[in-house]
This record gives structure tokens, sequence and C-alpha cells, in this order.
């Protein structure tokens, strides 16, 4: 098949309708790509589309719905025709925080729902179209791919699942030249921080009195520390970076480890002992 000019390069990103999946989304719109956005509602499509409309298309997508990603999978295939899919960016998520011993069991499912089998379901349901054009499949993961932090348990788990599987794709998918690559963000300024200080809230509102006088002194530390990672999270656009660069290069990396945070977690933690470890962890979040 003839290499294909930018223009003619279609992408799928999920969860597209804030934070890093939207940035991207307009980013690759921006540079000629047909993106093929991933929103749950109505107004977030209606506010993809008023900029570079003709080259974004929302797609309504619950990465958790079955009829949802079938629906998506055949709108795609439609527009895309013999050419294929170039690429897929698997980026809804969410985060569940809390004490693991006080989380409700569908809590815990439905993290994994989410950020892990929505993956995946996705994935399965476009590989077909990304086969025809041996395009690319980029997982966003997080520095919590690789470290998992007290009270993120649920979100890490999501993560290491993630990365295990992203490796195991990059060799069972070889012969078609598919790449896959793994982004690894540290803190970022999108809403997720928003959405799960709102969580932790819920989630110590609804936390008995049994289990608040065994965590809350830990669950007031982590929501402190929520703001403050906040407020020192980097631009969304350097996640961006990261997620185009492992679209178009030539040699996309493996893994794209973004933001100092991320980078020295890469670095040093595989070189110290794991007590040594919790203890910057723990330190990093304001837990004693």
């Amino acid at each position: 098949m003839p290499k294909k000019m930018m223009a003619d390069r279609t992408v799928l990103v999920t969860g597209a309708s804030t934070g890093i999946g939207e940035a991207c989304a307009r980013e690759l719109a921006g540079r000629g790509w047909r993106v093929f956005a991933g929103v749950r509602d109505d107004d977030s499509a209606k506010r993809l589309t008023e900029r570079v409309p003709s080259r974004l298309v929302p797609v309504r997508l619950d990465v958790t719905d079955p009829a949802h990603i079938a629906a998506a999978a055949d709108l795609i295939a439609r527009e895309v025709g013999e050419t294929g899919l170039d690429g897929l960016v698997n980026n809804a998520g969410i985060v569940v925080p809390g004490p693991i011993e006080a989380l409700p069991i569908a809590e815990l499912r439905r993290q994994m729902e989410v950020n892990f089998f929505g993956s995946i379901a996705v994935t399965q349901a476009l590989l077909p179209l990304i086969r025809v054009a041996s395009g690319r499949i980029v997982m966003m993961s997080s520095l919590n791919g690789r470290v998992a932090a007290p009270f993120l348990g649920p979100y890490a788990a999501s993560k290491f699942a993630l990365e295990a599987v992203s490796d195991a794709l990059r060799g069972e998918l070889r012969r078609w030249n598919i790449q896959v690559a793994i982004v690894e963000p540290g803190s970022v300024q999108t809403p997720i921080w928003a959405k799960s200080k709102s969580t932790a809230q819920r989630l110590s509102d609804e936390t008995s009195d049994e289990m608040r006088e065994l965590y809350g002194q830990d669950i007031d530390a982590m929501q402190r520390a929520a703001t403050g990672l906040a407020d020192g999270a980097m631009p969304v656009r350097r996640v961006v970076a990261a997620v185009v660069h492992a679209l178009t290069a030539r040699r996309p990396k493996t893994r794209y480890p973004v933001g100092l945070d991320a980078k020295l977690a890469v670095l040093l933690l595989p070189r110290i002992p794991d007590r040594v470890c919790d203890w910057i962890v723990r330190r990093s979040l304001g837990l004693k």
C-alpha cells in the first residue's frame, strides 16, 4: 500500500471530551489527520467541532458499552473504507481513589472496566482496520503504571494491567508492523484531578465511622496532596507531543515517560529497595 499523506491519515481518540484526549484530538486534526473523537455527550461533540470541523468527527463512545463500541467501529469502517485506520489512542480513563479496605467492589470493578477492559475492547474492535493500514496503537498509561501509591491502588492496578497487555500486544502484532506505544505521564493539568478530588470527597463522606477512624488522617492528607499535585502539574501539551511522536515517528518508542516525576521514577525506583521506594512515595503524598 502506498504511504499515506498526513491529510489522508485517520485516528480514533477515546476519552476526547476533556483533558488529554481533547487536546490530542485537536492537535492531530490541526496537523491534518482526520480524527474520530470519542465523546460521551452532545455538548462535548459541539465544542470539539467548533475548531477544524472538517477534520474532527465526534463519535458517541462509552468504552464500557459493547453497543457503543460496535457502532463506533462500524461508523469508522464505513468512513475509512479499504485504507484502514492509521491510529488508535486509548485515552479514556477515570481515577477511583480511596483505601482498598473501604472501597465498594463495584467501584473497583468500575475502575477496571473503564481503564483496562474498555481499552482492550476498543482495541479488539478496531484491530481489523488497524491491520489493513499497518497502523499504530497508543495506550495512555501513567506514572502509576509503574508505581502503586497508597489510596490509588485501583487506578495503579488498571494501569499496571494496561502496560502488561500492551507489552503482549507489541509482540503479537509484530507480523503486521503494528507499533504499540505506552505513554506514562506524571501529574498533568487536566480535569481528571478535579474529578478525582470530587470522588475522594464523596468516598470520604460515604466512609463508615469505623473506616474514618482508621484512615481519616491519611484521607485528609491525600486530599491536600491532590490539590498540591494539581497546582504543580505539567501542561497537557507535553503529553500530546508524546502521543504525536508515537503516531508519526519513523521509529517510535515503546514507552514515553512524560514529566520530571515520571522520568525520575523510571530511572531511580527500580534501583532502590521497596521500602525506600515506599517512603519516597508516602513523603510525596504527605503521608507519615
